[in-house]
């Protein structure tokens, strides 16, 4: 036989072959049946499914008339097929379901399975309610879009290390017997879920949690994590809050829990609660490094840029700011802005420890290049920050306004002498570099 006709792919070992139908779609997975007699059944061995209807997973393309139970049911005779236990299941759906029957029947297939490690169930739709099984050996779950239930008799995913909530809806009860049960938990993420409707509160020592984020909607200052003595990564975020003195109160509660975080993630809103009177001077996070905020410049007043100053000042080792610009669409508050940020910002600045001593790197991402939202903040940083070595300026289009952003900056004074000013456009990864020390 010619050297070009050996089939050297079948002889390979099972496990090989299971590595690359890892890397197709299920469907092109499946129909790997049709090449040899030896390659009937491997895909059935396969351990990680990643399933969209956009795809039908027996390879018929989807269309306008495929019925969403169908294709569940499809699913559903997919797994079955399975000859091995299955270790990742991800499932995007964005169809509505007024009958949850086979959804309980596929979760329960799944359950039957066993060995069960990473599930993502995506709804774009609400499926309505649904009881979680109770999968042994969970490490990962990720829920979007569905409203959960746990069965009677949950004794929790003692396995689960990442738990990742977005758009849910739990009721306070399942949520504190989810959290109290999960007792390797190293990250919980929980985005603009809700209670049924009401705020979620819960009160929870996650002794081993090192990843924490979550949405405030509404009043939900009796969300708080009591105790997390390993927690390094934190981010929080307002939908919609009541600036009250409750959520000033839940605040700085929150502040104090983390205070040994080494990387924040801000809204840019949740300080705009802060009244400088009212904010202790004292209060200090002394591991963090990283600091990455959201900063709205239509709602920006003085309130806030107060807030930013305290900020800085209770960090007294930040080494990295990122700062994250939303697009100034009101042109008559972006001239009064102008006046505010010139006023306030672009001028020596004390007691700064950090900007004095450790802050080495600042990133400032926009939409467009804007010289009006964001050149005040850049100079902030230029004639404050004595060890800066690297500004980025992120960007997605604005491209042809990069001479008169450049202008401008010039005229900034600098007070590092290794200071470096980048721009990097987001979109074509397209760098210009300006050294403005020359």
């Amino acid at each position: 036989m010619a050297e070009a006709e050996v089939d050297r792919i079948s002889f390979l070992p099972l496990d090989i072959k299971l590595a690359i139908l890892s890397c197709l779609e299920i469907k092109d997975a499946v129909r790997t049946s049709a090449l040899a007699r030896s390659w009937r059944h491997i895909w059935t061995h396969l351990s990680c499914i990643y399933l969209s209807e956009y795809q039908d997973p027996l390879g018929s393309p989807r269309n306008d008339h495929t019925v969403p139970s169908s294709w569940i049911q499809r699913v559903h005779r997919l797994v079955s097929s399975l000859r091995g236990p299955l270790s990742v299941f991800h499932l995007f759906s964005s169809w509505p379901h007024d009958d949850q029957s086979d959804l309980k029947s596929l979760l329960d297939l799944l359950l039957q399975k066993g060995g069960l490690e990473t599930l993502n169930l995506l709804f774009y739709y609400d499926p309505g309610k649904f009881h979680l099984p109770w999968f042994h050996s969970l490490k990962v779950l990720v829920l979007y879009g569905c409203h959960v239930l746990l069965p009677t008799g949950f004794r929790g995913f003692r396995c689960l290390e990442t738990l990742e909530m977005c758009n849910l809806q739990i009721s306070n009860d399942d949520l504190d017997l989810l959290l109290r049960t999960s007792s390797n938990l190293t990250s919980l993420m929980i985005l603009d879920s809700q209670a049924s409707g009401n705020p979620l509160s819960v009160n929870h020592s996650l002794p081993l949690l090192r990843h924490l984020e979550f949405t405030i909607i509404g009043f939900v200052w009796n969300f708080s994590v009591v105790s997390s003595p390993c927690l390094e990564h934190a981010g929080f975020y307002f939908r919609h809050a009541d600036y009250s003195s409750q959520i000033l109160a839940w605040m700085m509660r929150l502040l104090s829990s983390v205070a040994m975080v080494s990387s924040l993630k801000l809204d840019f809103d949740v300080l705009k609660c802060f009244s400088v009177v009212t904010l202790p001077f004292n209060f200090t996070i002394p591991r963090l490094r990283f600091l990455m905020f959201y900063l709205n410049v239509n709602t920006l007043d003085r309130r806030a840029y107060d807030a930013f100053l305290w900020l800085l000042r209770s960090m007294p080792f930040l080494e990295e700011l990122e700062v994250e610009f939303e697009r100034v669409d009101d042109y008559d508050h972006a001239d009064r802005l102008v006046i505010l940020m010139k006023e306030l910002l672009v001028e020596k600045h004390d007691g700064f420890t950090c900007l004095a001593r450790t802050v080495t790197s600042v990133t400032i991402n926009m939409g467009k290049l804007d010289v009006i939202a964001s050149i005040a903040w850049i100079q902030f940083f230029l004639l404050n920050a004595k060890g800066l070595k690297l500004l980025k300026i992120g960007y997605f289009d604005g491209g042809d306004l990069m001479p008169s952003f450049i202008e401008e900056l010039q005229k900034a004074e600098v007070t590092s002498s290794d200071a470096k000013v980048i721009f990097f456009n987001r979109y074509t990864c397209q760098i210009t570099n300006l050294c403005m020390n020359e």
